[in-house]
């Protein structure tokens, strides 16, 4: 069985070979959707097949996905994946939530969600035989790229605003990938970077451009689904058959628009498949600052005007949206919205979910804030099942987290001096 069938047009609906194209569709620019082969995969495999493998990356499942797995062994790339799910009953008697949760994606290899598409990207270009990789960043896709690339000799160019934290640049630099800082924004990094992969051949793996993106994050899609199956089990053992649990509400930061598009694509495939009945409701959650794809939602329509993006949470700090119109129907077509929230409040949701132990850099944060915002708004019920997902690692953005805390005090080492701040 081939890995993919082919590619469809996410607004024509055209259709084309593997070969035919490889980022967008060329009648119209929409993002193309991977096609599988899914009377096949039915055939050939179970979910069983899938939840009863022993490697919890993820390549777990890797008959859902595109791709060849890279030999080499137990490199970063063969463990992005495979993250925690933690419960918060702290914030949830906090919000007046019956359950909350948080998906810690900070646990990835590069301490961020984006390694989820890199190592896909980085597989994909093996099997192409791409000598060089290259993204636009503002810092997190850029790291994990040159993460997931240094993991197994690929060759990475990263192009960054050169606002990106230093946190974030210092990875780029680290991993030894090839680092051009851009007097500019995040879309004139993007632009340069298609114009430089045209120019020198370079493969692109920009979100919202190289389809495969999508089908690395989707995988967080596949352990959700897992992790919920788990979860319904023993509702059913605690309050019997009879009582039905609640559906899940995922809420999700979104800059781009990928990472959201990309976790509805893996719940499609999921249904496609008959493994899962319906997919979970998505809320997704934009910077007040960087809103463009919650105005669409809102004004109902797919056609993404572009903003001039100002919000201290980088990694969803974006003008025009490249994956807008999917981002649009995640929610749509999940029963879901989009809500928006202020710097003011991701910085305190960074100290609250700090005081339970989660580390959250601005943009993951934010999907927490999500939550409080949309209790508010009576978008969610307190009976409603909460999972958040925290999209990187607090580490990623120094400068951020120091907002949202008091400085810590400085004394002279004696201990009077310690009894006296007591």
């Amino acid at each position: 069985m081939d890995k993919f069938l082919g590619y469809r047009c996410s607004l024509c609906g055209a259709e084309y070979s593997p070969t035919e194209v490889a980022y967008t569709c060329p009648k119209d620019g929409g993002n193309l959707d991977v096609l599988l082969d899914y009377p096949s995969l039915k055939k050939k495999f179970q979910a069983e097949d899938i939840t009863s493998r022993g490697d919890f990356s993820l390549w777990r499942y890797l008959p859902l996905l595109p791709v060849n797995e890279l030999a080499g062994g137990s490199t970063p790339l063969h463990t992005a994946g495979g993250t925690p799910v933690f419960k918060l009953p702290t914030l949830a008697k906090q919000l007046n939530l019956q359950n909350l949760w948080l998906k810690d994606e900070s646990r990835n290899p590069t301490a961020s969600f984006k390694d989820r598409a890199s190592a896909i990207v980085v597989a994909r270009a093996h099997e192409i035989g791409a000598e060089v990789v290259v993204t636009a960043s503002t810092g997190n896709a850029g790291a994990a790229l040159a993460g997931m690339s240094a993991a197994v000799g690929q060759k990475a160019v990263i192009f960054a605003p050169k606002s990106a934290p230093p946190a974030k640049v210092a990875q780029l630099l680290i991993f030894g990938a090839k680092v051009i800082l851009v007097d500019g924004t995040y879309d004139d990094a993007f632009d340069l970077t298609i114009k430089c992969a045209d120019e020198f051949g370079w493969y692109c793996r920009n979100t919202g451009y190289n389809p495969f993106t999508a089908e690395g994050k989707k995988t967080a899609a596949f352990e959700i689904w897992e992790w919920w199956q788990d979860a319904h089990a023993k509702w059913h053992e605690e309050f019997g058959e009879g009582l039905e649990h609640p559906p899940l509400t995922i809420f999700v930061s979104v800059g781009d628009g990928n990472i959201i598009s990309g976790i509805h694509k893996g719940f499609k495939d999921l249904v496609e498949l008959g493994w899962m009945a319906n997919t979970p409701r998505i809320i997704g959650v934009q910077a007040e600052g960087s809103a463009a794809i919650s105005n669409a939602f809102h004004a109902n329509t797919e056609a993404i005007k572009p903003v001039t993006a100002k919000t201290i949470a980088d990694s969803i700090s974006v003008d025009l949206p490249r994956d807008g119109a999917r981002a649009v129907r995640a929610v749509k077509e999940t029963g879901g919205t989009y809500v928006n929230v202020s710097d003011e409040e991701i910085l305190s949701a960074i100290a609250e979910l700090g005081r339970v132990g989660i580390f959250a850099e601005p943009a993951g944060a934010a999907a927490y804030a999500g939550v409080a915002r949309a209790i508010s708004t009576g978008v969610i019920g307190s009976e409603n099942p909460i999972l958040v997902l925290n999209t990187g690692s607090g580490l990623k953005d120094i400068r951020a987290a120091m907002q949202a805390v008091a400085e810590a005090p400085i004394i002279e080492p004696t201990l009077d001096a310690v009894k006296k701040l007591l």
